[in-house]
Parts: structure tokens; sequence; C-alpha cells
């Protein structure tokens, strides 16, 4: 019953927000390097945040630092979305925001380099599901399958507090009610990218450390992919990686090959969800195995990447 009552909650706030948002004129208009055609409500997103802020109270105020990194890491993006901040703002804010999830992980009580590899991962990670969130429901389908895949572990190994991914997924739904559509409601904006990410990046970080087991990093194995190699081409060609750009698989796929946005993001999502259930019957593995496990399926993963692109940059855009 509470998780009922939690969505219609989320579910209001987010038309709230939406008449925030239409009074403030806080608008996506489309440009050259866009993915739609016409003038969107942004900043949806913000509504991830308003999951966790519900689970926050109805917990009793569970995992407080990481709740107030998730804070400011969703101020900052909100601002950012309605006026361009300085990017020393933007990463003092995300460092700052960093320490707190690591404190609330207890990595400081780790060797440095776990701090080190923490800040490394989290900021790149929180960057890349930025970058990646460019079609409609792309956000969503990869959220619920990272959430999902999150919440089936706990269930055997209990790292985090299953309310957390629940709430969390809960605000999903809700933004993909508005979002899963061919002519969207609202995106979800930096704010929403980088809250739905900071807040997976917790429960995914909690169970590396609960578990000892690094493999569960592949849980956000084909957003890494796509990042990774679209970063390589664009430093090839001499391009500015922090500049806005349409060049991802998926936006291949969805503008230049012409397939159906909607399709392309059930894909990214679905194929993470089976790429997860293989990660969690790898971590049963032996060390060595599970090594060539992961090597073998981000090669795999790379070959087919690189053959489609390069076969749709042939067709479509050379």
């Amino acid at each position: 019953m509470i998780y009922i009552i939690v969505f219609i909650a989320l579910f209001f706030l987010e038309l709230i927000y939406f008449k925030v948002a239409d009074r403030f004129n806080i608008i996506d208009k489309p440009n050259e390097r866009s993915s739609h055609t016409t003038i969107t409500l942004r900043g949806g997103g913000i509504i991830f945040y308003m999951g966790a802020l519900v689970y926050f109270i109805y917990s009793g105020f569970q995992y407080p630092y990481f709740f107030l990194g998730l804070t400011l890491m969703t101020v900052v993006s909100f601002l950012d979305d309605i006026m361009t901040l300085s990017n020393k703002i933007r990463l003092l804010i995300h460092f700052g925001s960093v320490m707190l999830m690591a404190y609330e992980l207890n990595v400081f009580e780790l060797p440095w380099y776990y701090l080190l590899i923490t800040f490394i991962i989290v900021v790149g990670v929180i960057n890349a599901y930025n970058f990646m969130d460019g079609i409609n429901g792309i956000t969503a389908c990869y959220s619920l399958a990272v959430g999902g895949l999150l919440l089936w572990v706990n269930q055997g190994i209990n790292f985090i507090d299953s309310n957390l991914l629940i709430f969390a997924l809960l605000s999903v739904l809700v933004f993909a009610f508005f979002n899963f559509r061919s002519k969207a409601k609202c995106f979800a904006g930096d704010v929403g990218s980088v809250a739905i990410a900071f807040i997976l990046l917790f429960a995914l970080a909690s169970l590396i450390l609960h578990t000892q087991n690094l493999i569960y990093i592949l849980f956000l194995a084909v957003y890494g992919i796509d990042t990774v190699w679209t970063i390589i081409r664009r430093l090839k060609n001499g391009e500015n990686i922090f500049q806005a750009h349409r060049s991802h698989l998926y936006q291949y796929l969805g503008n230049e090959a012409g397939l159906n946005k909607l399709a392309v993001s059930t894909i990214y999502g679905l194929l993470q969800v089976f790429i997860g259930i293989a990660v969690i019957y790898a971590a049963t593995f032996d060390v060595q195995a599970q090594i060539y496990f992961a090597l073998g399926l981000l090669v795999s993963l790379s070959i087919v990447y690189l053959l489609l692109k390069q076969a749709i940059i042939k067709k479509y855009i050379s």
C-alpha cells in the first residue's frame, strides 16, 4: 500500500513541477544537435530527487551524507538547466558530493586509492549518464534496468535498504509515463540524469564494497561501451568532447538510421538486463573466470558496437 501511495504522490508532484516549469519557461528548445523537433518542458527528472526525498523522510533519515550529496548535485544541476554555470562550480559541487557519498560508504576507512577510484568512477559515470540522455525513454528504460538488477541482487545479499531502490524506481516509472512517448511531455534535464545516476551509483558502490567484487560495474556496460567509444572517436576527429553532440550510437540509430526512438531506448534497457543477468551468474565464478568473462563481454560488445556504428556512418553520413 505504501508504494501505491508514494507513486500517486510522486505523480502529482511531477504535475506540480510542470506548472512551475511552464510558469518560469523552463523549456528545451531543439537545435541542430537535438533529437527532438518541438519545444518541451525540461527538468522533469527532478522527480528522481523527490523520490529519494520521500524515502529519506519515510526511512527516518537513513543515509544522511549520501542524501546531502544528492541534494547538492540536484541543486547545481537544476541551476545549470535554467542558466549556464561555470564548469569550476559544477566540478567543485561534484567533488563535494562524491566525498559525502564516500563518507556514507565508509570509503575513508579503506586504503587511499579506493577514494581515488570512487571519485573517478562516480564523476565519470554521472557525466556519461548525462551524455546518454538524448532520446525519449532512454534514461527511464536504462534506469529501470539497472535499478531492477540492483534490487534483484539485494534480495539475496542485502547490501542496501530496498526501499531506496523501490522509491527511486517508482519515480522513474512516473517520469516514464510522461517521457516514454513519441512526443514527450518533458525531458529529464541535467537535474534528472545526474540525480538518478547518483542514486544508482550509491547503490552500486554499496554492492561492490559489500561483496568486494568489481564485476558488478558491468551493470553499466551498455552505457559504458557507447560512451567510451564515442569519446575515443571524437578525440580522434579532434572534436571537443565536452560540447553537445549527437554522435552516440543510440542517436545514430534513432536519427540517421530512422529507427523508432522508443524501440532504441527499450533495446538499450533490455540489453543491459540480459547482460546484468549474466553478470549475476558470473559473480559466482572464481576470480580468473570472472576476468575472462568481463573481457569477453566487453570485447564482444565493442566489436558489435563498432561494426554497427561504422555501417550506419558509411550508409547515412559519409
